[in-house]
């Protein structure tokens, strides 16, 4: 990239406060996830039950198998050390979210009501996060979700949340974040094509990229539209209109096995020669799911959350050591959805640890939940911070293009493409209004982003 280019792009992030060839760590943060503590008072010894449901089987098992496999390595790493406040250990009943949104919501209740858990961890889809939830609340069950991420949640589902917290980034973030990839690294592209999922998912990528890249890059225009079905095979038909309409931008909200079919198809009819590429989730699978022959120069999203190269070994130990961990217990690399799940458990962890001298044995829900509002907590994606207004988790936003390096069997992202965006310049500050109240917006940051973001 060329230096004149470069400062262009630079200035360009500047006015988010974000970076440009390497993730930025933003604001202090405290806590760290594997502080020693000694125990206030009577500790019981009797196993704290979790449940956690992802997807185990299936396409989104690329995302929901790493996340089981970070939750069962933070398990492991705290039963080692003799449980929670050294006396408690973590026992975990697994669940395959592909049964369906009632199956989950009959099995979440089963947890509970039978096996007693004292914690509720998991889920991909964000169609599944607004039906659990209410549940969650009826139950009084203290619930870490790890993803699910739709603003719809705390939005609408959930609006006064007290037992229902989650770590992974806002969904809304997810297709800005792109947007912004996208606006940085092609700022000529105005003729746009989209191919999402039809589902809550695809429509929230779609509204969110479009709004935010027709404020930041003036005059652009939609060309066409494809709506596959969730865990389609055949993305034929939508390829070729796709090219039909000729754009210079291509958003992809695809994810799991079916951005795997889409990428090895579209490459037979040269697709990525034709336009350039945004993805939301090209690398939010499993790193290994994605072969050598993905072309370099895709915007490769992550869900805006993490990717194992970033933050950097050299400015954040904690990545790598969690990454070396991960790679030495399975053999693969983590994904965002790893570092959910892990953190997930050690968050709680840093609550029940925070909480026990404030009560002077095993505290309750109601201090793990004081605990949990409004902490924060150094995790391998960087500072994670929960919001105590809803219950929401924050941390910078990240993205970057593909390129095949030296080293690994499968694409990663180029160093110098990487954008980092503090997570508060693209969400909605707390009590902005909620949609439905003066606003007809999805999302509390759709409305957001067209009151505040200036026209460019």
């Amino acid at each position: 990239m060329d230096k004149e280019l470069m400062q262009e792009r630079r200035g360009f992030l500047k006015q988010f406060g974000a970076t440009l060839g390497a993730a930025g760590l933003g604001a202090a943060g405290v806590g760290t996830a594997h502080a020693a503590v000694q125990p206030k008072g009577n500790i019981p010894d009797r196993p704290v039950k979790v449940g956690h449901i992802t997807f185990l089987t299936g396409p989104a098992e690329l995302l929901g198998g790493p996340g089981q496999r970070g939750h069962i390595l933070a398990q492991e790493e705290i039963n080692a050390q003799g449980g929670l406040l050294g006396k408690r250990k973590i026992e975990t009943i697994f669940a395959d979210e592909s049964a369906g949104t009632d199956a989950n919501v009959k099995e979440l209740r089963r947890m509970k009501l039978s096996e007693n858990i004292g914690l509720f961890t998991g889920v991909i889809s964000s169609g599944n996060t607004p039906a659990l939830g209410p549940v969650a609340e009826e139950l009084r069950l203290l619930t870490l979700f790890n993803d699910g991420c739709t603003d719809f949640l705390f939005d609408k589902a959930v609006p006064n949340p007290k037992y229902t917290f989650r770590v992974t980034n806002i969904q809304s973030a997810d297709g800005i974040t792109a947007a912004i990839g996208a606006a940085t690294h092609w700022p000529n592209a105005r003729r746009v094509a989209s191919i999402q999922p039809d589902y809550s998912y695809g429509r929230n990528v779609f509204e969110h990229f479009v709004l935010a890249l027709g404020k930041l890059r003036p005059g652009v225009e939609v060309v066409s539209e494809s709506w596959p079905k969730l865990f389609s095979t055949d993305f034929t038909p939508h390829i070729t209109k796709i090219l039909a309409a000729k754009p210079d931008l291509l958003i992809v909200g695809l994810w799991g096995g079916d951005y795997v079919a889409f990428y090895k198809q579209a490459l037979r009819y040269g697709l990525f020669d034709r336009m350039k590429v945004a993805t939301t989730l090209a690398f939010g699978g499993s790193p290994q799911a994605i072969g050598k022959d993905h072309p370099d120069g895709v915007l490769a999203g992550v869900h805006a959350n993490y990717h194992f190269l970033y933050p950097s070994a050299e400015r954040w130990p904690i990545n790598k050591s969690f990454v070396e961990r991960y790679h030495k217990r399975w053999k693969e690399y983590p994904s965002f959805e790893a570092d959910g799940a892990y953190i997930a458990l050690y968050l709680y962890k840093q609550a029940v640890e925070k909480a026990n001298p404030l009560v002077g044995g095993w505290p309750e829900d109601e201090a793990i939940i004081a605990m949990l509002e409004g902490t924060s907590i150094d995790s391998p994606a960087g500072y994670l911070h929960i919001r105590a207004d809803n219950h929401q988790g924050y941390k910078d936003a990240v993205t970057g293009l593909s390129k095949n390096l030296p080293g690994y069997d499968f694409p990663v992202w180029d160093p110098a493409s990487v954008v980092s965006i503090p997570i508060r310049s693209i969400t909605a500050p707390p009590n902005w209004a909620k949609p439905g109240h003066g606003h007809n917006e999805s999302t509390a940051a759709a409305n957001w982003i067209k009151k505040t973001w200036p026209q460019a």
